[in-house]
């Protein structure tokens, strides 16, 4: 006997709060949503995206949709899995088929077809004629450089606009960023009188669905407990500005000894190298069972005063000294190691390390230093970075101190020349151990759960 197929109604008042009300009926051209973290801005414009096209394909048109985010290696884990789950809820998963290379979701009757790109690959997304195009998404749209990197894609889109529909619909999505001065923060300020634009502004606090989990509040008010800048910043999507200090030191929690009740399960060594004028730093740091990063112990060479300085290969062999020794103390006895990063434009170390040992370090992948801090920002808000105010001794020159990790963070500020700056910068100067930090935080931003 065959099963009677069953029939999925989507109700749009269970799945979106009142607070999009605007944006779901939405007639106007171009649609900037920003907004803090779980918000629920971009589950909005897919599901959105996704019943433009149901309306097209029940009149047996193919119609096409654009997704696009600054970086191409970020569309799988982000709006590619988004708009699946948006079709999901449409109960329309069987009808669509999803491929990766390229990264396509295709309505198998009328060919109607989601496109994902990377911003990063112009000359691809320029060149393809795509046809009967209804909308485009910019997800993450802070991460363009300006207004302009759209203005190159909009047109091409809007030439291949479908025969039924009025216009190209287009859709931002963005946590604002902290500097008020950033270009997307005034460029959205600016569209808000502008006829044809609907600057739209969320938070959590907007959710009357039940979307936001009493775990997310939880998180949420630790966040807003411990540093209520950054939790403004993060979940309500204020540009709150930089101050001059960059960190909140009262955020860095000194620890005596490891804590009883906890173990560390994995080692990260992070390294910023600068033998030929500046300090070489490595850092040893614990993720324990329970989510705290600690750091466990500092390598800090200075050459600064000396008439003989260490070569790459008398510093390939410190690293690999540091490490060794590290990792095998008792106090952490199973503890795996799980990633060395380096600064990836250190190639003199990372290549003789490699050259000794066999071993790859990891280069970390660098993007504008205000983003990169929102890592670390993100780990200290969360209040889980603590610090062994005495590293247990492994014995070797230039480590076994964790103080100087301190006040290198603690000197760390903002040029005031450039707070108030679409691009603004740190001031340069020791800050070895502070760059060794960005750097582990970045490339091991998942296994910290940091959500920057």
């Amino acid at each position: 006997m065959l099963k009677k197929k069953k029939k999925v109604v989507f109700n749009v008042q269970k799945n979106v709060n009142p607070h999009f009300q605007d944006v779901w009926s939405s007639r106007k051209p171009y649609n900037i949503l920003k907004g803090g973290r779980n918000s629920f801005k971009s589950s909005v414009i897919a599901l959105k995206l996704v019943y433009m096209m149901i309306l097209y394909i029940t009149m047996d048109q193919k119609a096409n949709v654009v997704v696009i985010r600054k970086v191409g290696n970020t569309i799988r884990d982000s709006v590619f899995n988004k708009i699946q789950w948006a079709i999901k809820l449409f109960g329309m998963s069987g009808r669509f088929k999803a491929t990766v290379s390229p990264f396509k979701i295709v309505h198998k009757k009328t060919g109607s077809t989601f496109y994902f790109y990377g911003q990063d690959d112009f000359q691809k997304l320029k060149s393809n004629d795509i046809e009967d195009i209804i909308a485009v998404w910019y997800e993450e749209s802070a991460e363009f450089a300006s207004e302009e990197e759209f203005d190159q894609t909009n047109v091409t889109f809007m030439r291949q606009k479908h025969a039924l529909a009025p216009f190209v619909q287009f859709f931002w999505s963005y946590n604002p960023p902290r500097n008020p001065y950033h270009w997307i923060n005034e460029w959205a300020d600016t569209m808000k009188s502008e006829e044809d634009y609907l600057v739209h502004e969320s938070s959590y606090l907007d959710d009357q669905l039940g979307f936001v989990t009493d775990q997310m509040l939880k998180d949420i008010n630790r966040i807003k407990t411990n540093d209520f800048d950054y939790y403004r910043y993060i979940y309500l999507g204020e540009p709150v500005g930089l101050g001059t200090n960059v960190y909140n030191m009262n955020l860095f929690k000194p620890l005596d000894e490891l804590p009883s009740d906890d173990r560390v399960i994995g080692l990260f060594y992070s390294i910023d190298g600068g033998h030929a004028v500046s300090a070489t730093t490595f850092g040893c740091y614990g993720l324990t069972a329970k989510g705290k990063v600690i750091l466990l112990n500092t390598y800090y060479y200075s050459p600064a005063g000396k008439a003989v300085k260490k070569a790459p290969s008398q510093l390939s062999k410190d690293l690999n000294d540091f490490i060794t020794k590290t990792a095998t103390q008792a106090m952490w006895k199973g503890a795996v190691i799980i990633k060395r990063t380096i600064d990836s434009a250190e190639a003199a170390i990372k290549n003789q390390y490699y050259k000794d040992y066999g071993q790859h370090l990891v280069g970390v992948s660098k993007g504008k230093k205000v983003d990169m801090i929102d890592y670390v920002h993100d780990l200290l808000a969360q209040g889980r970075f603590y610090y062994l105010k005495n590293p247990y001794p492994i014995g070797m020159p230039h480590a076994d101190s964790n103080e100087i990790f301190i006040e290198e963070h603690k000197k760390f500020s903002w040029d005031p020349k450039t707070i108030d700056s679409d691009d603004p910068r740190v001031v340069k100067e020791d800050d070895h151990t502070v760059d060794q930090f960005i750097y582990l935080c970045v490339s091991n931003a998942r296994d910290f759960r940091l959500k920057v």
